[in-house]
């Protein structure tokens, strides 16, 4: 008697489990998902801004979080899979992939943190020099598209400020055509209305364009972070109950 009921408490806590693990795996599904579309959302929405970082730390941590989330999504699946069939092979081999995504979610993490660290530094070294002496120079037109997009979206002119321009090797240039500012620094884009750098004309920003990137690049990593926290701890979860269900599964005799 004590025999069936103990067998009878066992199968109750393995329909538990399967239940909590099929609730797991939804959720976990649609993680993936949404980390998925984080990362592409990262490269697709301001990818050319890419071109102007002196690191490509920034594009790793985007391109590592698509690859977790896409090993998210088949991971869901497997664990469906395996719920279903209640093979302890099968337990294990999604129990590895979870801690692996946890690991690849790890360094992703660690990436974005280091980075986000030296950010400033890094915008505040490179960007003035990108922007002064490339722009709208030969083999460099991915740049120029980046920064004229970078300051029509930011609504700024130069790396600190519209001055930075009279430096650089564009405005000092027979193409400059008498320009004393990229025509992208216009509030309203008309041919050669870089001539006139009134503030009425350009756009006059305290900080220039280095202060909005670092704002938006740190807003950026702070989305990857909190998601990729989000789905680390929903991992942790799902190992857990794997273990317990591993557990609970009876050895086949066979």
């Amino acid at each position: 008697m004590g025999s069936m009921y103990k067998d009878e408490q066992d199968d109750w806590k393995t329909v538990c489990l399967k239940y909590l693990l099929f609730v797991f795996n939804f959720l976990f599904w649609m993680g993936g998902g949404v980390v998925m579309a984080v990362g592409i959302w990262t490269l697709i929405d301001k990818g050319e801004y890419l071109s102007l970082l002196a690191s490509s730390t920034f594009a790793v941590s985007a391109y590592i979080l698509i690859l977790a989330g896409a090993l998210v999504m088949v991971t869901g699946f497997l664990g469906c899979c395996a719920v279903i069939r209640e093979q302890r092979s099968l337990l294990s081999t999604y129990f590895s992939c979870l801690l692996l995504i946890f690991l690849i979610e790890l360094v992703a993490g660690v990436l974005a943190y280091v980075y986000y660290q030296r950010l400033s530094e890094e915008l505040k070294q490179h960007l003035s020099k990108t922007m002064t002496e490339n722009y709208d120079q030969l083999g460099k037109e991915g740049i120029t598209r980046a920064v004229d997009r970078l300051q029509q979206d930011f609504k700024c002119c130069g790396s600190n400020n519209s001055s930075d321009w009279k430096h650089s090797v564009y405005v000092q240039s027979p193409e400059a055509q008498g320009r004393v500012v990229p025509d992208s620094c216009c509030k309203t884009i008309t041919p050669e209305c870089g001539r006139r750098d009134h503030p009425s004309n350009i756009y006059k920003v305290e900080g220039g364009c280095i202060t909005k990137l670092e704002h938006f690049l740190a807003d950026h990593l702070l989305i990857i972070g909190a998601v990729g926290i989000g789905v680390a701890c929903l991992q942790i979860c799902g190992m857990v109950f794997t273990c317990c269900l591993h557990r609970q599964i009876k050895l086949d005799p066979y």
